[in-house]
């Protein structure tokens, strides 16, 4: 049965409390090398080396310039946080697909709905994260599109936002610490993002 999001849970927490005060672990869905659904595990437990294939999602949002709207993860996340990533990323719920997924998690953290949303391919990585020491093995479902309602982000997930552009996503990329799956999500959905944005906004 899929877990909800009436559940309480958030993509930053290995655990949430119930109301009866027991703590109720986040379940991810365990995927094969085709993406296909072959369990589930808990969310930290999946993260630990040397890491179980599960699926996530990746959200580019632009604005109207074509500048892309990138996130520094909140210092409070228990993974990366601290650090500068694209619009939005998570898990989905076991069951959920990932479409509804990317959209639930960019007006959770975001406080938006995207304009236009629309899939993006998919990616499959292993990148370990030299700070905490867990390891994303995902099997991860990109998505791109349009931005117009001004961000409100969610200040447990989000500590900063910014919309850039090419060159100033490589300035940023340069003096800032960036998440480990970054640029993997960003060069498998650059066919899209440039179908999206057209070609003069140089991603």
């Amino acid at each position: 049965m899929p877990i909800t999001p009436a559940n309480g849970q958030t993509a930053g927490d290995p655990a949430v409390s119930t109301p009866g005060g027991a703590a109720e672990p986040i379940m991810l869905e365990l995927v094969d090398e085709d993406g296909t659904t072959i369990g589930t595990a808990e969310k930290l437990a999946a993260h630990q080396p040397p890491g179980q294939l599960h699926r996530a999602f990746s959200v580019f949002l632009f604005d109207e310039k074509g500048r892309l709207l990138l996130q520094r993860r909140a210092l409070g996340k228990y993974h990366s946080p601290g650090v500068w990533s694209n619009t939005c990323c998570g898990h989905p719920y076991p069951g959920e697909a990932p479409f509804a997924a990317a959209a639930r998690r960019t007006a959770e953290e975001l406080g938006l709905a995207p304009s236009l949303l629309a899939e993006a391919g998919t990616v499959r990585y292993n990148h370990p994260d030299p700070a905490s020491g867990l390891v994303e093995q995902e099997y991860n479902h990109l998505f791109v599109g349009l931005v117009r309602a001004e961000p409100a982000p969610d200040p447990e997930e989000i500590g900063e936002i910014a919309f850039v552009t090419p060159e100033e996503l490589a300035e940023r990329h340069a003096e800032a610490p960036f998440s480990a799956w970054f640029m993997t999500v960003l060069d498998a959905a650059r066919p899209a993002v440039r179908e999206l944005t057209g070609r003069s906004a140089g991603w």
